[in-house]
C-alpha cells in the first residue's frame, strides 16, 4: 500500500503501521482484556485491523468461528482484532482484503480515491 510508514512503540519492538500518520494495522502487546479462555493467559499474538464501520466489525466478529473478535476494551472502536495463530484460516485474498480495507480506512480520501481509482475498484 501506498504512502505506509512503520513504526516502532516506545517500550516494545511491535511494529505499528500507517498511513499519513494514522495506524491502521498494529501488533499489540499481551493486555487483560485478550486472554485464553481457558488458562487465563494472555494472548501474546494480537494484531488490530481498522475497519471501515461498526458494521464491518460486527460482520466480521458475530461468527464465533471467525478468526477475528473483539474485546470489551475495543467496544465502539473501529477495529477487529485477530491472533496470527488463526492467520492461516484466512485465504491470502481475505487477508488482503483487510489490510486493504484497514488502510482505505485511515488514508486520506484523495489518497484513497487516487489508490482506488490506480486498482480500478469501486
Amino acid at each position: 500500500m501506498p504512502h505506509v510508514t512503520i513504526e516502532w512503540g516506545e517500550k516494545h519492538d511491535n511494529p505499528v503501521y500507517q498511513v499519513g500518520g494514522k495506524s491502521f494495522v498494529f501488533f499489540r502487546t499481551p493486555r487483560p482484556d485478550a486472554v485464553d479462555p481457558g488458562t487465563g493467559e494472555r494472548y501474546t499474538d494480537v494484531v488490530v485491523f481498522w475497519v471501515p464501520s461498526d458494521d464491518d466489525k460486527q460482520a466480521m466478529v458475530q461468527d464465533l468461528q471467525s478468526p477475528f473478535f473483539t474485546t470489551p476494551h475495543f467496544n465502539g472502536h473501529p477495529s477487529v482484532l485477530l491472533r496470527t495463530s488463526r492467520i492461516a484460516e484466512l485465504t491470502r485474498r481475505e487477508l488482503t482484503e483487510v489490510i486493504q480495507d484497514a488502510w482505505l480506512a485511515r488514508a486520506s480520501k484523495r489518497r484513497a480515491s487516487d489508490w482506488l481509482a490506480a486498482q480500478q475498484l469501486p
